[in-house]
């Protein structure tokens, strides 16, 4: 992973998709330096969300990880899109307060939540879509390669297959989770599920177009590209998070260790499938 240090986007004219808007806004980082259980980064995300909420002005931040392999389906989606019992599923299955429909993470794959105040930025759900869009396929871009959307979805594709996976909520325009970017991990997963609801595309990933991003290394150069195209799309000014802000001894650090298991409130949340209700009053 990427180590989440001082970084200013470049100057850049309005582009299509971007939320710049005005003076550069402070931003936290927080990197997982191991495949981190989806139940706890939920847990995360609320953390940081619920500190927005208490003070809208505060600092906002993003949090880029990899999760251990499991299935998230949104608010809103359809159980028929599984090719398994959903009271027996062969990874982790949690239902969550983000739009869109199911998808599968794995480690291999970044996945990338901004904790965002939305009315900083336009307070515009679908424009907030398309900048994360833009984001991967700046990213692409960089790599040589051209990232394309699909009309009708969300998401980016590569070479007519989907590499990248969005899908967002907010709570009184504060926002949580986000994308997720195929870049070696397995897609085996895929197989048993309709990803995003869409049969008639393939799902892929950039290990196929740049062999070289089996290496750990250039998976984490990625994901520090990766960053900093959030940061110029958002105008944001990221840092690592100071220790009070940290959501785990050495969040900031590259190669952070995760904290050990919080019995009641990680793993062992309640019902995977449901889980809480946090109230978010948009998703897409």
């Amino acid at each position: 992973m990427a180590s989440p240090r001082e970084a200013s986007p470049r100057e850049t004219p309005q582009q299509e998709g971007s939320l710049q808007e005005g003076s550069l806004q402070e931003a936290v980082v927080h990197v997982a330096g191991a495949p981190v259980p989806f139940a706890r980064a939920w847990q995360w995300q609320r953390q940081l969300q619920g500190r927005l909420l208490a003070d809208p002005a505060a600092p906002q931040a993003a949090l880029l990880l990899e999760h251990e392999p499991c299935y998230t389906l949104g608010r809103g989606a359809d159980p028929g899109f599984l090719r398994f019992d959903p009271a027996d599923p062969p990874l982790p299955l949690h239902r969550i307060d983000r739009g869109g429909e199911v998808t599968h993470h794995a480690p291999g794959q970044l996945v990338l939540y901004p904790v965002l105040n939305l009315q900083r930025h336009g307070a515009d759900l679908h424009r907030y879509l398309r900048a994360l869009e833009q984001v991967v396929i700046d990213l692409l871009a960089e790599l040589g390669l051209t990232g394309e959307r699909s009309p009708g979805h969300t998401g980016v594709w590569l070479a007519g297959a989907k590499v990248a996976a969005i899908g967002v909520g907010a709570r009184r325009w504060i926002s949580q989770h986000g994308l997720a970017l195929n870049v070696s991990n397995s897609l085996r997963g895929y197989g048993a599920i309709v990803p995003c609801g869409i049969a008639d595309r393939p799902v892929g990933r950039l290990l196929e177009h740049r062999p070289e991003l089996a290496s750990p290394v250039a998976r984490a150069a990625l994901a520090e590209r990766l960053l900093r195209h959030l940061a110029e799309r958002f105008h944001l000014s990221l840092r690592p998070p100071e220790p009070a802000e940290q959501l785990w001894p050495g969040s900031g650090a590259a190669l952070g260790a995760l904290p050990p298991a919080d019995p009641g409130t990680a793993e062992g949340e309640a019902d995977p499938i449901s889980g809480p209700d946090t109230g978010p009053d948009h998703s897409a």
